[in-house]
C-alpha cells in the first residue's frame, strides 16, 4: 500500500514516492516509445503514485505532452509538477544557453504548459534553475499572479541556494525544493535541509538513485547510448566509476541483509530522513517501477539508518555530481 506524505506546511500531499519522467523522453539516451509510457504512467497511478514530475525543458516539450496525454483520464486524482526558466523559444522549442525567468516570459510558459497537460492549473510550478538577471522576488511576484488566476497552485525552486529560497519564500510561500540528493550525492545535508525544516518546505530529491548508479545495474563496464547526458558528467567517467563501486558494494550488503534490493535501500534511506522528504525515482521499464515502488515497505532501523552513513562518510567518492557548466546554474 503506497504511503502518502505532505510537502512542508503547505498541505499539498502526495505518494511518498514519485514518479520522475524526463526518462521517457530525453536525458538518458533516445526517448522511449510514447504508448508504452502512458501505460507506464497509468501503471504507476493504478501503483498508487500521485505525483508525476515533468519539465518543459524536457525533449523540449515532449515530455509535458506525454504526462498530459497519459494522466488526462485520471487529472483530478494526481498532482503534476513542471518547471520554467530556461530560454526556450515557445515557438520553436529551440533552445538558447542560458536561464530566463522573465515575468513576462514565465507567464507564457505556464500557459504553454497548461495545454501541453490537457489542464487548467499546474499543481506545483518549479523554477528550473535560478535565473541571475532576474530578481527571484520577481519570479516569485510572477508565479504569484498565477496563483491569483488560478493557472498554479504551488510554487516551487528547483537546485536554488538557501538564500534565494528565503529571498522567494517571503514574497510567496515555497512548497518544495527539489534538488539532487542520494547516497552518492549528500550535499544537501549541510545548509539545504535544515533551511527547508526551518521554513516549513517539502523536499523532492532527483536522481535518488544517483542517476541509476545506485542499482548495482552500472559498473565500469557500462556503456552508455551516445545522447545519454552520464557521457560527460564526471562521476560517471569509468574511472570514476570504478572508485565509486565501493558505495555500490556497501549499498548491496544492506539490501542483502534487508531481503531487498539496492534501490529499495537507497528509496527507503532517502525516506528515512525526514517525513517531508519525496525522491522521483525515473524509470521506463515497470518491473523497475514496481521495484522502486516497493521501498516504502523496506523498513530501516535508526540503527541501520547510522549504521549505512557511518559507512558512507569513510568512503571518498570520486568526480563531481554534474558538468563544470551545469553546477555553475546551481545554488545559486
Amino acid at each position: 500500500m503506497m504511503q502518502k506524505r505532505k510537502l512542508g506546511n503547505s498541505g499539498l500531499e502526495v505518494s511518498a514516492i514519485g514518479l520522475g519522467c524526463m526518462s521517457m523522453s530525453s536525458g538518458y539516451g533516445p526517448a522511449a516509445d510514447r504508448d508504452e509510457m502512458i501505460a507506464l504512467i497509468r501503471a504507476a497511478y493504478d501503483c498508487g503514485v500521485t505525483h508525476f514530475d515533468t519539465a518543459e525543458a524536457y525533449g523540449p516539450f515532449a515530455n509535458e505532452e506525454l504526462v498530459g496525454a497519459a494522466l488526462q483520464p485520471i487529472r483530478d486524482k494526481v498532482v503534476i509538477a513542471t518547471k520554467f526558466g530556461f530560454d526556450i523559444d515557445l515557438q520553436t522549442g529551440k533552445r538558447g544557453p542560458g536561464t530566463n525567468s522573465r515575468p513576462d516570459h514565465i507567464k507564457a510558459v505556464a500557459d504553454a504548459s497548461l495545454k501541453r497537460l490537457r489542464s487548467d492549473s499546474i499543481d506545483l510550478f518549479y523554477q528550473h534553475r535560478v535565473d541571475p538577471d532576474v530578481p527571484v522576488e520577481d519570479v516569485a511576484g510572477a508565479v504569484k499572479d498565477l496563483v491569483a488566476a488560478g493557472k498554479v497552485k504551488h510554487f516551487g525552486l528547483s537546485e536554488a541556494g538557501v538564500q534565494t529560497i528565503r529571498r522567494a519564500h517571503a514574497i510567496l510561500p515555497v512548497t518544495a525544493v527539489q534538488s539532487e540528493y542520494s547516497l552518492f550525492w549528500r550535499g544537501p545535508e549541510a545548509e539545504l535541509l535544515p533551511t527547508l525544516e526551518e521554513l516549513g518546505i517539502g523536499f523532492v530529491p532527483f536522481s535518488p538513485l544517483g542517476a541509476g548508479f545506485l542499482t548495482g545495474k552500472i559498473d565500469e563496464n557500462t556503456k552508455f547510448d551516445p545522447t545519454d547526458f552520464r557521457n560527460i558528467v564526471p562521476r560517471f567517467s569509468p574511472e570514476a566509476r570504478k572508485a565509486n563501486m565501493v558505495l555500490v558494494e556497501l549499498v548491496k550488503s544492506v539490501a542483502e541483509r534487508k531481503g531487498a534490493t539496492p534501490a529499495q535501500v537507497a528509496l527507503a534511506w532517502l525516506l528515512a530522513q525526514k517525513p517531508w522528504i519525496v525522491p522521483i525515482p525515473g524509470t521506463t521499464k515497470v518491473k523497475r517501477l514496481e521495484e522502486n515502488l516497493g521501498a516504502v515497505n523496506v523498513e530501516l532501523t535508526d540503527g541501520d539508518v547510522k549504521q549505512i552513513e557511518e559507512a558512507v562518510s569513510r568512503l571518498s567518492l570520486e568526480g563531481e555530481r554534474l558538468p563544470e557548466a551545469a553546477l555553475k546554474m546551481t545554488g545559486r
